[in-house]
């Protein structure tokens, strides 16, 4: 609004733009303060918003019960890839504005007093792609929690793949799926918490291979995006085909969990399937 500022000759000072957000919904502004207090949800109109990985650790469990595990492990450009930028720039530039070595960070914490391993990923970082580190943290967060007999956790937020990586990003696919496939032999509970946005190889492999898949309200979970599959199948698709609503009506998800209610239904989840 600054041009009407200068038009009417008023003083008022604008708002900078790194202390609001603008709800994607109804396109209420929102200061960061009251967006963090309230759980990342809208005031007026309750959408989802994105929550940031540490906010999503606090909220799912026990104070101060995280320990975080393999925080230093990160990615190297084994194929110099360049698109309009090299790929080690791109992730030296993530690095330093998310403050985290990759678009995962797991570990073992607490949630009621029970012991649980869990993996958040960070779609701040290059989207939450899963390339080989993300893959290898994952994969040893499972087989951690197969050596202790402690249930898993992961909640993916993720554009799929990263397509820097090429074949070695792909494989992930295959690594998660197997640890997720070693964890259900042993019949240790894994839960897969869904939020927005939910794609690509992350959700063509373990974020839709727990025993229960739990989602947000009005999460984009799918493969490829809409117009590359009407394009392939040649048929207009259903309205909404990609959200929570859609997965949960045809059997791909279990249940649609409000934000607030996270912490409290994973661990009565845990509590029915473990006492």
């Amino acid at each position: 609004m600054g041009w009407l500022s200068r038009l009417t000759g008023s003083s008022q000072k604008e708002i900078p733009s790194d202390i609001w957000k603008k709800c994607s919904r109804c396109s209420e502004v929102i200061i960061n303060k009251e967006l963090t207090k309230h759980l990342f949800l809208c005031p007026k109109c309750d959408h989802h918003l994105r929550m940031p990985v540490w906010d999503r650790i606090a909220l799912l469990t026990d104070d101060n019960s995280f320990v975080e595990m393999d925080s230093t492990m990160e990615s190297i450009d084994p194929l110099n890839f360049v698109d309009t930028q090299p790929y080690i720039s791109r992730l030296k530039k993530s690095i330093e504005t998310t403050d985290s070595y990759e678009a995962v960070i797991c570990g073992e914490a607490k949630i009621d007093g029970r012991d649980f391993m869990l993996g958040v990923m960070n779609f701040d970082f290059m989207g939450g792609s899963m390339g080989s580190v993300v893959g290898e943290k994952i994969v040893r967060m499972m087989e951690r929690g197969l050596k202790k007999r402690a249930p898993v956790v992961t909640v993916s937020a993720s554009g799929g793949a990263r397509m820097q990586e090429g074949i070695l990003s792909l494989m992930q696919m295959a690594k998660t799926s197997q640890a997720a496939a070693c964890l259900s032999e042993a019949r240790i509970p894994f839960f897969s918490l869904l939020t927005d946005p939910t794609t690509g190889g992350v959700s063509a492999s373990f974020a839709m291979l727990a025993d229960i898949n739990i989602s947000e309200p009005e999460a984009l979970i799918g493969f490829a995006g809409p117009r590359v599959i009407e394009q392939t199948i040649r048929q207009k698709l259903p309205e909404g085909f990609q959200r929570a609503k859609f997965l949960l009506e045809h059997g791909m998800v279990d249940m649609i969990v409000h934000r607030r209610q996270l912490k409290n239904t994973i661990s009565k989840l845990l509590s029915l399937l473990l006492d």
